[in-house]
């Protein structure tokens, strides 16, 4: 199952070659949320797996950013002890622009600006 989540960017760690075979990638995000007056702030830990470890570099650091990513969980047996663990493996980062923001906002609500000026209603057919 995909989630996806925006946030700011505070830490970008380097690959983590586990074995010859396997890769890893950390990265933190801060998430704000509001509630009435008071703001939470969460910070979350995503990992990045192999050929996905590329997708980010430390030039994202303070940048906002969309986050598609599946929750993985796992059971690790050792001396007879039983762990489980939770991934959030992130598989698609895309940076937010300010010019993208207020694009699809523009989107949803075309007259959120005011009403189109009189040159832009001269050329219509009608």
């Amino acid at each position: 199952m995909a989630f996806e989540i925006t946030g700011k960017i505070i830490e970008v760690l380097p690959v983590n070659q586990v074995s010859d075979k396997f890769r890893k990638r950390e990265f933190v995000i801060e998430k704000k949320d509001t509630g009435g007056s008071a703001v939470f702030i969460d910070y979350i830990k995503f990992q990045l797996v192999q050929d996905k470890c590329d997708l980010i570099n430390e030039s994202f650091v303070n940048e906002e950013v969309r986050i598609w990513f599946n929750l993985k969980g796992n059971k690790w047996e050792r001396d007879g002890k039983i762990n489980y663990f939770t991934n959030l493996d992130a598989w698609k980062i895309e940076k937010v622009t300010e010019s993208g923001r207020n694009q699809s906002a523009q989107q949803q609500n075309p007259l959120e600006d005011g009403p189109p000026e009189i040159d832009e209603l001269s050329d219509l057919p009608f």
